[in-house]
């Protein structure tokens, strides 16, 4: 069963330009991790001048997301450069899904 990953993120609204910059630049090492499927990072303004982000990710099973997670380019892709303090307000929030309904290309 297909499975969605999704790390949630609440950023300064003056920092989102950097946040959106040092995302661009990062390196994920999901090319050519089997299971991965595609990897975008979304965007939407909230009411309190927030902005919130997040890093979804579709595998091809949970079990696949799971193995990358406890592998070496998952450190790897999480490694590097701290973010400047005060972009990210609060901690990044996981929730994660299996595809259960209509899968429309």
């Amino acid at each position: 069963m297909r499975y969605i990953a999704m790390n949630n993120f609440q950023i300064a609204a003056e920092q989102a330009r950097l946040f959106e910059e040092r995302w661009q630049r990062r390196r994920t090492f999901l090319e050519g991790t089997p299971g991965f499927e595609s990897f975008q990072l979304l965007r939407r303004e909230t009411h309190d001048g927030t902005m919130h982000y997040a890093s979804h990710s579709t595998w091809a099973s949970k079990e696949a997301f799971i193995a990358w997670t406890e592998s070496e380019s998952f450190v790897q892709a999480h490694r590097g450069e701290p973010l400047p303090k005060g972009m990210v307000l609060g901690a990044p929030h996981l929730e994660c899904f299996e595809i259960v309904g209509l899968d429309v290309p």
